[in-house]
């Protein structure tokens, strides 16, 4: 019987070190373990190739795997990164620390969410939403765009994820690159004097609104549905719908340059990147949107082809984060 081995990044180096060589495949995954094990598990079973899933703690999980895939570069432990956003990707493809890879049977994803060198492709996705609370906002009163976070009649009402990490600090640096950094910059000073909340991660900004304590948030749509399950009195927005849309966000996989057991990395590339693994997240309460046609998703308030869905330049994004990254810090935190 094989067997999947959850290991912290912390003590990788000695599971990877004390355990004997076979049929193995060692993965960073950014993604929610609870959603991310069964889709390994199931690889696993169907090729006999056992899998080391390596994660990190909630709120550094990104940050955390990436830093230790730079740290590692000259002798990576990882085969395989499952990212859970795309920025990071872009940074590690443009650092040189990735191999380019086609994943077969991944030709129908759109070319918007592949890497034209083939380093990283993306599949099943998230958007960035606004999210309320109907008790204490009318449907005809909610935001449509997250421009409309910054008029008065929404002061002291709204919260964010801190905009340095994860999905908010990409649809900072997403934003900065579409509509230049003047209007952005003047969009978080704006958001910044209306006494917009800065909270700790999408999830706790989510559980805000959803248990009333505050009016409005902005958060991801695997959150959003979290709380539709528990039945609270939320609504979503899919914002600016009739302007520069909104921001779809898709996990991305790549194979690490170098990797030490490269057969069995590209192997599970061409897997994590099958329509079968696509048509499986978007069934999981963490809602994920197809990119392919023709597969359904978690209910007609995930559908993406009904999404006006923002054009994101992530490898300019990605030359920009350092800026962004710096307004934020010394302006809109301070």
């Amino acid at each position: 019987m094989t067997r999947i081995a959850w290991i912290s990044s912390l003590c990788l180096l000695c599971a990877c070190t004390s355990e004997p060589e076979g049929d193995v495949v060692v993965i960073y995954t950014a993604h929610d373990l609870m959603f991310s094990e069964p889709v390994l598990k199931d690889f696993e079973k169907r090729t006999g190739i056992q899998v080391r899933i390596v994660g990190d703690t909630e709120a550094t999980k990104t940050t955390g795997l990436v830093n230790r895939l730079i740290q590692m570069k000259n002798k990576p432990e990882a085969d395989v990164f499952w990212n859970n956003e795309v920025m990071n990707s872009v940074r590690l493809a443009n650092m040189g620390l990735l191999e380019p890879y086609a994943p077969a049977g991944a030709e129908d994803i759109p070319a918007a969410f592949r890497d034209p060198e083939k380093r990283w492709v993306g599949f099943a996705a998230r958007a960035r939403v606004i999210l309320y609370n109907t008790d204490l906002v009318k449907p005809e009163e909610a935001p449509k765009s997250i421009f409309d976070l910054t008029q008065p009649r929404y002061k002291g009402r709204v919260a964010i994820a801190k905009p340095l990490f994860g999905t908010t600090s990409t649809h900072v640096a997403a934003l900065f690159a579409a509509l230049g950094a003047e209007k952005v910059k003047q969009w978080l000073v704006d958001l910044k004097a209306n006494d917009v909340r800065i909270v700790v991660g999408n999830a706790f900004a989510r559980n805000l609104v959803m248990n009333g304590e505050i009016a409005i948030c902005l958060t991801d749509t695997d959150d959003a549905n979290g709380a539709f399950l528990k039945n609270k009195p939320v609504e979503m927005v899919y914002p600016d719908a009739d302007g520069i849309g909104t921001l779809v966000i898709p996990n991305t996989v790549m194979l690490i340059k170098n990797a030490p057991h490269p057969d069995a990395g590209r192997k599970l590339v061409d897997y994590l990147a099958s329509r079968s693994v696509e048509e499986r997240l978007a069934k999981l309460e963490s809602a994920q949107m197809p990119l392919r046609d023709g597969i359904s998703p978690y209910s007609e308030r995930f559908d993406l082809s009904k999404i006006n869905a923002m054009r994101a330049d992530w490898m300019k994004a990605a030359e920009i984060v350092p800026e962004s990254t710096k307004f934020v810090q010394e302006t809109f935190l301070r």
